[in-house]
């Protein structure tokens, strides 16, 4: 059986897989989400750090940075 990306055991046909999400979303059956074994505090912290940074970058820092990712992207 398929494992979803949190390693959940998902059916392998589609018309299972949709029958299973609409169960779960009507709240027939309880969806066993796994514990990832991270910290909660350290994840919430994590979100917010991509925030705080682009928050404190200046408007010409972050096109600089805009334009390296592009250029190494595009291969220029």
């Amino acid at each position: 059986m398929p494992k979803g990306p949190k390693g959940e055991k998902r059916p392998a046909d589609v018309i299972g897989n949709a029958v299973k999400i609409a169960q779960i979303a009507t709240g027939e059956i309880e969806d066993d989400v796994e514990d990832d074994g991270k910290d909660p505090a350290a994840k919430a912290l994590g979100a917010k750090g991509g925030k705080a940074r682009a928050a404190k970058l200046s408007p010409d820092r972050r096109s600089e940075i805009a334009k390296k990712a592009a250029a190494k992207r595009w291969g220029k």
